[in-house]
């Protein structure tokens, strides 16, 4: 079993940035695949940013240039700088881990955009 912890959700106004943080209960394998999903209110959940262990990086479309995603292998971590924020990514944003043969999930950290 791995544990998935995210912090650093909050209320912020458009245009403002957050820092979200996920820490692993083990070490992140150059195997494991991470990613962070979000989910808004009567919305399906959607991938925002996934980062595979030898780098390859992706972004749903909405998000591109705002957003950045990283991890940390000896923290255990991974992070999602996100920019330029707009009332739309308001959601729960959950982190995930992924590879051959587990998937976990954290428990969500909310992001609230309003003025």
């Amino acid at each position: 079993q791995v544990q998935l912890v995210e912090s650093g959700g909050g209320l912020v106004q458009p245009g403002g940035s957050l820092r979200l943080s996920c820490a692993a209960s083990r070490s992140i394998r150059s195997t494991d695949t991470m990613r962070w999903y979000r989910q808004a209110p009567g919305s399906e959940r959607e991938l925002v940013a996934g980062i595979a262990g030898y780098g390859t990086i992706n972004y749903v479309d909405s998000v591109k240039g705002r957003f950045t995603i990283s991890r940390d292998n000896a923290k255990n971590a991974v992070y999602l700088q996100m920019n330029s924020l707009k009332p739309d990514d308001t959601a729960v944003y959950y982190c995930n881990l992924v590879n051959a043969y587990d998937h976990y999930w954290g428990q969500g950290t909310q992001v609230t955009v309003s003025s």
